[in-house]
């Protein structure tokens, strides 16, 4: 995995083999950073990485000036590699050890930005669930918006709060966004 822009363009994150995480492509990645640098102004968010895994999105973030990114994965190698990358790259990740749902359900911070990218494998009421946490608890803040990285075997398309999907490759990226 490679940080595509900003100050650490092109340095490569190498995760170690006996982590469990699929890293979002460099391609899906490009593409889903255009769409929220047309959206927002990366420096000023506020951005929760859900199953963060080596923090490709998360340092992406980073490496584009955004220094308030909290981190959540709730494997402990997982958490203990981003936190030695985070001290390596000289970036601003809070990094929390938790699952993502219970984190979700304690928490009572607001957001700009959430992402989530859950296992593909996770089941479908699942997704639902994190949409419904994230809404219902009122975590985002105005015209912040929740993106779930997903394959084409999960279905997210008929949540009133979807706003827009986008393929790139075998990955799904589902936007949500309050509905006043």
């Amino acid at each position: 995995m490679r940080i595509v822009s900003g100050r650490l363009k092109g340095r490569r994150i190498i995760a170690p083999k006996h982590l469990p995480v699929r890293p979002t492509t460099d391609m899906a990645k490009e593409a889903l950073f255009n769409i929220l640098n047309n959206k927002y102004f990366i420096e000023d968010l506020k951005v929760l990485d859900l199953f963060a895994g080596i923090g490709s999105i998360s340092f992406e973030f980073a490496s584009r000036g955004c220094d308030d990114i909290t981190a959540v994965d709730g494997h402990h190698a997982c958490v203990r590699f981003l936190e030695s990358t985070n001290h390596e790259l000289d970036t601003n990740l809070t990094t929390i050890k938790s699952d993502a749902f219970k984190f979700l359900e304690r928490n009572n911070q607001k957001f700009d930005l959430i992402f989530a990218d859950p296992p593909y494998d996770l089941e479908q009421n699942k997704f639902q669930k994190l949409v419904d946490l994230v809404f219902d608890r009122d975590l985002l803040n105005e015209n912040g918006s929740l993106i779930i990285e997903h394959s084409k075997n999960t279905d997210l398309s008929k949540d009133k709060r979807l706003t827009q999907q986008r393929k790139y490759g075998s990955n799904i990226f589902s936007f949500f966004e309050k509905q006043e």
